[in-house]
């Protein structure tokens, strides 16, 4: 080759690195920054068309550099979060310190999106129900079945939980819960649906008659009508009824209910009254006994009434307090029963008293009861505060009464 030739060769090498260093100089004069083994940052305005262009030229040098030998990389992970940080708890919701109703979701997020194949956290005792990832960084429970009135659970995020970018929680977390008491109007509208009251309940919406269902209203009673049930109600005992608050008529219809499912019997409707409500109504198991109320009138001759299921069965004389221990007026449920106790109190004159083998005794208020006591008569003030009735006369009572039966006193 020629001398000239040569010179020109060199002087378009020349050209051509000046050219190219030049276009470096303008890329970093609008902002594009290089990132080896790592996402590319999209520059603004033209940039990221630029980064594209180099990329497609240069296919090898925008790859990420392989993964160090026994390392993974989950397929969801945030390829711009860091790798290995430990993963953390952002909120738990509703918190601790909130009493759910049946239908509260729980939601937890964090603060890293969420493995798919990660442990889920745990309901303990365990609940029916889902578990879904509304977005990367949140999991929530919805239970199948609407949590019970005054229940208490746990909520378990374990120990290992993990993000996709490798991070894990690194301690056990645990969140106590309490289930909101369940809506008394709704409870009266199921004891009313179920007969352990004297009226009848009608939701002016369709009731759908499943668990779901039933558990949602425990908190959220539907609208509706009640009605007394039977034709005549004496007006003592219905003026006991008040839709939305606990009179003697409802606590002893729960008394009622609590007797007929074994359970104890203290008036109170908690998780397993509601439990057992909750079932029954789903599958309309009504009271197996007629609804019975006790009437005593302080009105000589004193007597003993019992109404059941919309008539009086029976009557008899009988005894109330003296005038030095009278027998309180209003209405209270039977809370107590034995066939026959010793009898043990303190006379008015502060002697003692000890009256062996009482029979059939329902109490109702305090150490109140109706029992069979032998008396030259009936019908007037001669006990310390007892309705007192021949001992024929408790026999029959003691089969018409039962736990929650209510007991009214009047004039």
């Amino acid at each position: 080759m020629s001398p000239k030739h040569k010179a020109r060769r060199k002087a378009r090498r020349h050209l051509r690195a000046a050219g190219i260093a030049a276009a470096a100089v303008t890329a970093v004069a609008v902002g594009a920054v290089a990132v080896v083994n790592g996402p590319i940052a999209h520059a603004p305005g033209g940039m990221a068309a630029a980064a594209a262009t180099t990329a497609d030229r240069h296919p090898k040098s925008t790859a990420p550099a392989p993964a160090a030998k026994g390392s993974t990389t989950h397929p969801d992970a945030d390829k711009n979060a860091p790798v290995g940080v430990p993963l953390r708890v952002v909120s738990v919701s509703p918190d601790h310190a909130q009493a759910l109703n049946g239908a509260t979701p729980i939601v937890v997020r964090f603060d890293s999106p969420v493995a798919i194949d990660s442990a889920l956290p745990r309901i303990v005792p365990a609940t029916p129900g889902r578990w879904t990832r509304p977005n990367p960084l949140t999991l929530r429970f919805d239970p199948d079945v609407a949590f019970v009135p005054d229940a208490t659970f746990t909520l378990e995020i374990p120990q290992g939980t993990t993000s996709t970018n490798g991070g894990t929680l690194t301690t056990d977390m645990t969140v106590n819960y309490r289930v909101a008491d369940g809506s008394l109007l709704r409870l009266q509208q199921l004891l009313a649906e179920l007969s352990y009251l004297p009226l009848s309940f009608e939701a002016t919406t369709l009731e759908l008659n499943n668990r779901r269902a039933q558990g949602v209203m425990a908190f959220n009673p539907p609208e509706g009508t009640f009605e007394f049930r039977f034709a005549s109600t004496p007006a003592p005992l219905a003026d006991l009824w008040q839709p939305g608050k606990l009179t003697a008529m409802t606590k002893g219809a729960v008394m009622a209910f609590e007797k007929v499912h074994g359970l104890d019997i203290d008036g109170v409707a908690g998780t397993a009254v509601w439990a057992a409500l909750l079932d029954d109504a789903t599958r309309h198991v009504v009271d197996p006994l007629p609804y019975t109320w006790a009437w005593t009138a302080i009105s000589r001759p004193e007597t003993l009434r019992i109404w059941s299921d919309g008539e009086f069965v029976f009557s008899s004389k009988a005894n109330t307090g003296i005038a030095a221990a009278p027998t309180p007026k209003g209405s209270w449920p039977v809370f107590a029963r034995y066939r026959s106790q010793t009898m043990r109190g303190t006379n008015p004159d502060g002697t003692k008293y000890s009256d062996p083998g009482v029979p059939y005794i329902s109490y109702f208020y305090r150490g109140d009861a109706i029992h069979g006591f032998k008396r030259a008569s009936y019908g007037s003030p001669q006990s310390l505060g007892c309705v007192e009735l021949p001992y024929d006369a408790a026999a029959a009572v003691w089969k018409l009464v039962d736990y929650g039966t209510v007991v009214t006193i009047t004039s």
